[in-house]
């Protein structure tokens, strides 16, 4: 299979929700988990609301409350800047870490798995944010949470986020739109 054969192939669980008439956030969480081959409790999707970013994902943070695009947090700072990053030395880089405790949620022999690595990207549509995706790679350490994130996979991330503003235009996914986590168009 060719270069752009397999990268287009990667985004096949993307694509198929483009055909169903009601999605749910975690099935595009669920997609994106596959495409980077993480855990899906290592995938967050938020929509920005005004001058907020609400969590839509992981579910356990959708009444957790929201995030300021005046904050200092990497969702707000990939919303403003529309640009995507990437860390792999997540665990050193200052962070607000009352929604990592939160979506960690994981706990392997009594200790809670903290984000080591992660990659934030913005939802876009017609140059406007709609959003932000991260994925990341949890762990006790950086060994134990996998290989480093790299250009491209992060590229990748830019196009997912990509096609899912294209899914959020064309399900007319907006804030009046989602009911109990289910996204009519």
């Amino acid at each position: 299979m060719s270069a752009p054969a397999v990268y287009l192939a990667a985004f096949q669980p993307l694509q198929a929700l483009a055909k169903q008439q009601v999605f749910r956030p975690e099935q595009v969480c669920s997609a994106l988990a596959k495409i980077f081959s993480v855990d899906l409790s290592e995938v967050g999707l938020l929509r920005l609301e005004g001058r907020t970013l609400s969590f839509l994902f992981p579910l356990e943070l959708r009444t957790s409350g929201f995030i300021p695009l005046s904050s200092s947090a990497l969702a707000a700072e990939t919303a403003q800047s529309m640009k995507a990053k990437f860390f792999n030395n997540f665990a050193r880089v200052r962070h607000d870490s009352i929604f990592e405790v939160v979506a960690a949620g994981v706990k392997v022999n009594s200790a809670l798995r903290t984000i080591q690595k992660l990659m934030s990207a913005p939802i876009m549509r017609d140059g406007a944010c709609l959003g932000v995706i991260q994925v990341c790679r949890k762990g006790f350490n950086p060994e134990a949470a996998g290989p480093d994130f790299d250009a491209e996979q992060l590229a990748r991330l830019e196009q997912a986020g990509i096609q899912i503003g294209k899914l959020m235009h064309e399900q007319k996914m907006s804030p009046s739109a989602v009911e109990s986590g289910i996204i009519v168009f």
